[in-house]
Parts: structure tokens; C-alpha cells; sequence
């Protein structure tokens, strides 16, 4: 790995490592109150899986320490948030939660890791598969902003985009960006194009929208991952959860087509493709 790509990947650790913080506060007001009722573990559990997703991918490529490192912190951190949610959470949102983490994070990710160790035998073309997986579902998690866009537009209310959460996932998005171009691996590249434009959008509008609808108070923005939206109180329940269930099951059922498909195709021709060579 080449000195510049170490130092954006160094930077995209730290600015990754202050995303991955930002629940801290949702979490705070949680334990004051003694319940999550009107909070999501949605956004935690996808992040988990996404964190777990790049953590496998990294094992399969070399020099991918820095991937590894803020993915564990990652799933460190997203762990705790959902042991943390699940103390708080109602008998129904505990069993939702559970039902969640059996179908993405055990199921979902143990069929990725069989089908890609035992039906793939060419470690490259493994490490292929994986990396259009990754990138299907990051692609598709910076999408999931969508929502909120069309909320703050309809409402003229930035009360669920916070600001420096924009910020700071677009400059992470950026680091990011220059950390896989640097390293021809296009699969950490091309998702952090799409989440510097949505992050660049989100920052526009809350310009043109900070002054308008109703003022915040502290903690009461939803938190994200990647960029998704989890709720903060009854109105954010109502207004997300359903499109965000919706969005989290399109994001499933596209990863693993595209695992399916991939795994059909080294089968079928072993070669592995020539932008697969992503080391430097």
C-alpha cells in the first residue's frame, strides 16, 4: 500500500471512528428515559452487517488492515448499541430486533460466507464475489437517504438531518473515495461517489431549510448508518420505519441476487476479471 493511500485510509479511520459515535447521544436520552419505545434498531443492525461485510471482504484481499480496524470498531460499537436498545426495548421491538439480527446478520451473512467458501474454490474469484456484494449494499445503504431528502423538501424542516452528521459522513466519503482509487479497488471507490453526492445534498438543503419548520432540541435528531435514518420519537416512527423496512429488504434480496449471480458466473468460468486486481 502506497504512503498516500495509508493516509487517507488513516483519515478515514478517524472520521469513520466520530460517525460511529454519533448514537452516543439517541443512546443517553434512551437510558434517562428507561426505554427506547419510538427509537429503530434498524439502522444498528444493518450497520453491524455491513461492518461484518467489509470485515470478510477485507480478510480475502491483502493490505486491508485499515478495513479491518474501523469495521471492528464498527461492529464493536453497533453491538453494543443493539445489547443497549434490547434492554430498553418493548417485548414487540425486542422480538422485531432479534427477528432482524436472525435474518441479515446470521442468516444472511452465514449463506454469503458458505456459498462463497465452499462453492467458489479460486480465491480471487471469491474475493471478487464478495467485493460486488459490498458494494451492491453499500450502494444501496447511501440510497436509503432518499427518504429523509424527500421529508426535509415536503416539510421545509431539517428536525431529522442533522448537520454535522452530514458533514462528517461526507468527508468520510471522500477519504474513503481517495483511500480505494489509490488502491485501484473500485469496490471501496465507486460507493463513496454516491455518498459524497447525497452528502453534498443533504448539507445544501439543510442550508436552504435550517431556519425553517420546528427548532431541534439536543438529542432529538435520528441517528444513521452509512446515511439511513433511525427514529427518535412517535412522529419520526411513523414517517420512516415503513420505507426503511422496505428498503432494508430490497437491500437483502438485491445482495444476494448479485452473490447468487456471481458465484453462478465463477463457476461456470473460473477466469478471474482483470479489474479484480486491486492491490498495490
Amino acid at each position: 500500500m502506497n504512503h498516500l493511500a495509508f493516509a487517507f485510509g488513516l483519515l478515514g479511520n478517524i472520521v469513520s471512528f466520530m460517525v460511529f459515535l454519533a448514537p452516543v447521544p439517541t443512546f443517553y436520552k434512551i437510558y434517562k428515559k428507561k426505554s427506547s419505545e419510538g427509537y429503530q434498531s434498524v439502522p444498528y443492525v444493518v450497520g453491524l452487517f455491513s461492518a461484518m461485510l467489509w470485515i470478510y471482504y477485507a480478510f480475502l484481499m491483502p493490505d486491508t488492515t485499515l478495513l479491518i480496524t474501523i469495521n471492528s470498531v464498527g461492529c464493536f460499537g453497533q453491538t453494543l448499541y443493539i445489547i443497549f436498545y434490547l434492554l430498553y426495548a418493548t417485548k414487540k421491538d425486542r422480538f422485531d430486533t432479534l427477528k432482524s439480527i436472525l435474518v441479515l446478520n446470521v442468516c444472511g451473512y452465514g449463506l454469503i460466507v458458505l456459498l462463497t467458501q465452499f462453492v467458489v474454490k479460486e480465491a480471487a474469484s471469491r474475493a471478487h464475489i464478495v467485493g460486488w456484494i459490498c458494494l451492491v449494499f453499500s450502494l444501496c445503504v447511501f440510497v436509503a437517504p432518499l427518504c429523509v431528502v424527500r421529508q426535509v423538501i415536503k416539510t421545509k424542516s431539517v428536525e431529522y438531518m442533522p448537520f454535522l452528521l452530514s458533514f462528517f459522513l461526507t468527508i468520510s466519503a471522500v477519504m474513503w473515495f481517495f483511500f480505494g482509487l489509490l488502491r485501484k479497488d473500485y469496490n471501496i471507490a465507486i460507493p463513496n461517489v454516491l455518498g459524497f453526492s447525497f452528502g453534498v445534498i443533504q448539507m445544501v438543503l439543510y442550508m436552504m431549510y435550517r431556519n425553517g419548520g420546528k427548532k431541534k432540541t439536543p438529542g432529538e435528531n435520528n441517528l444513521p448508518v452509512g446515511q439511513s435514518t433511525g427514529g427518535s420519537d412517535k412522529l419520526a416512527e411513523e414517517r420512516f420505519p415503513a420505507e426503511l423496512r422496505e428498503q432494508i429488504i430490497d437491500i437483502v434480496k438485491l445482495s444476494t441476487f448479485m452473490a447468487l449471480s456471481e458465484i453462478k458466473s465463477a463457476v461456470t468460468n473460473p477466469a478471474v476479471p482483470a479489474a479484480l486486481d486491486s492491490s498495490t
